[in-house]
């Protein structure tokens, strides 16, 4: 099941769930806060920063606790590592309310997709920036056209000012980029859904003259595949990096076998190249196709980098993933988005979207 035009009567939703307070869920449970929420931070062991909301610590490997805590709320955000995330998907479909996250993982998507067909609130995962606002973007640029042949979305979260061979640093969860790094990427190509490796099909992509590369990567699609089988002929994404890293990657995880070694492998990498404070996220999504009987290529291009938000000056992969979540909560509770069963991101009209509270971020 997933969301349809007739939105199912449902409880309003005020108060949520914030788990894991980092970078990116704090920020989330601030902007929720500032949006009207009665917002409940719960971490396993939450910092001492002071908060606008209540802050809880919990063992969130205990069932019965996070049973118990799901029940008093209306729904639940999870920004925590993609492996905790279907656990947390069932104990809030057994408390009967709305569920969010920010996940990339497929497996862990399909999983909360079979709890939708029975979920009394909503299921809502990959509501981050990819999956999640770059699916808004494509469908976007599909539907501006008649007739859609190719879209192409890719996504690049960097430092500013890159050094060394592998130019990045591990700004987003290390867990996600190995898995997304490794996991086979579903792709459309020619009317076809198929199954590509990661780290290949690599590119050139020029951002205002700046030179980057663009390779497969897996999860950043969502159900898009799904969504647009039969009516667009090619559709992938790909993660890009400055010049080089794709080839320092698969030496690393390929060569010297790394690839068999993923949470070493993650240790290794953010050691190796720490978060910065000046970082960017390019966003470029094109699609081609027909408009008015011509071929057109359509193209939604940006470079996203550190603002001012909830009084503190917040990184680029910070906001742009938060915004992006928060936003998609507040359509829910506004009723502009269904609150039942399974949301898609390519469900999501970008307008109305960019129209929130939150959203707006996008159009600074």
């Amino acid at each position: 099941m997933h969301v349809n035009a007739v939105h199912r009567k449902y409880k309003v939703m005020k108060k949520i769930a914030v788990l894991g307070l980092g970078k990116v869920g704090a920020l989330a449970a601030e902007l929720l806060h500032e949006s009207g929420f009665d917002v409940t931070g719960i971490d396993m062991q939450p910092s001492a920063d002071a908060m606008p909301f209540g802050i809880k610590a919990l063992n969130l490997n205990n069932t019965g606790q996070v049973a118990t805590e799901f029940a008093a709320q209306d729904a639940v955000l999870s920004c925590l590592p993609f492996t905790l995330n279907a656990a947390l998907a069932q104990i809030a479909h057994d408390a009967g309310i709305h569920y969010f996250d920010l996940t990339e993982d497929v497996p862990t998507t399909k999983a909360i997709i079979a709890l939708s067909e029975t979920s009394k609130g909503l299921m809502a995962p990959q509501c981050g920036l990819a999956p999640g606002f770059v699916g808004i973007v494509g469908a976007d640029l599909i539907a501006s056209l008649d007739d859609c042949r190719s879209c192409k979305m890719r996504v690049g979260a960097l430092p500013q000012n890159p050094t060394g061979l592998m130019g990045y640093a591990f700004n987003w969860s290390p867990e996600g980029v190995v898995n997304e790094y490794l996991n086979d990427c579903e792709v459309i190509e020619n009317d076809e859904v198929k199954w590509v490796s990661a780290m290949e099909w690599l590119e050139d992509i020029y951002i205002d003259g700046v030179r980057l590369e663009a390779f497969t990567t897996s999860g950043g699609l969502g159900t898009m595949c799904d969504t647009y089988l039969g009516r667009v002929a090619n559709i992938d994404y790909k993660t890009m990096r400055y010049p080089g890293h794709a080839a320092q990657m698969n030496f690393f995880f390929h060569e010297l076998l790394m690839r068999d070694r993923r949470k070493e492998a993650g240790e290794i990498l953010v050691n190796a190249k720490p978060p910065v404070e000046d970082d960017v996220v390019y966003v470029h999504v094109a699609a081609e196709g027909t408009a008015n009987g011509r071929l057109q290529r359509r193209e939604f291009v940006r470079g996203y980098k550190p603002l001012n938000v909830a009084g503190k000056q917040r990184t680029a992969i910070a906001w742009t993933t938060a915004a992006s979540v928060v936003a998609t909560i507040e359509m829910v509770r506004d009723g502009t988005l269904p609150n039942q069963g399974f949301l898609k991101q390519e469900e999501i009209p970008l307008q109305d979207f960019l129209k929130t509270r939150t959203g707006s971020l996008y159009g600074q």
